[in-house]
């Protein structure tokens, strides 16, 4: 004969405990909730990143307006933010750290001289995935 496990509760009542079905349709309706908000999670996470590489391009662009106010010229590369090239004067660097150089995906900004569109110079993050062109947090991103 099988026994069915009741519990005494405080009031003197007895209370049955939770069947097996009842158990996991409770953790499926937990899950779908944690899936749900995950993916929300995660999508604003991404267009926080994209918001991020616009900033930062910005800075990035303002660091390089710098360089020139100081020594008269763009830079030929980055590099000559973080160290003196050695052939120009009024260098007051660095201006920039080598971390600057890497977008919110880790992916290492371009910097393109003369830029597009006669920009003396321009910044270039490839978005999310690397690769030119793309859309929503895939998009290129350019500064100035």
């Amino acid at each position: 004969m099988m026994k069915t496990n009741l519990t005494a509760s405080p009031g003197g009542r007895r209370v049955r405990g939770m069947t097996l079905i009842e158990l996991v349709i409770v953790i499926v309706l937990i899950g779908t909730v944690l899936a749900v908000v995950g993916g929300k999670i995660i999508n604003n996470k991404k267009s926080a990143e994209a918001r991020i590489a616009v900033t930062q391009l910005n800075s990035l662009a303002t660091q390089i307006d710098q360089f020139q106010a100081d020594v008269g010229t763009y830079p030929e590369s980055l590099e000559q933010l973080l160290n003196d090239p050695g052939n120009v004067d009024g260098w007051l660097g660095p201006y920039a750290k080598p971390t600057d150089f890497k977008d919110p995906w880790h992916n290492p900004i371009e910097y393109r001289r003369p830029g597009a569109d006669e920009a003396p110079f321009n910044l270039v993050s490839l978005g999310a995935d690397g690769k030119v062109g793309g859309e929503g947090v895939n998009k290129d991103v350019v500064a100035p």
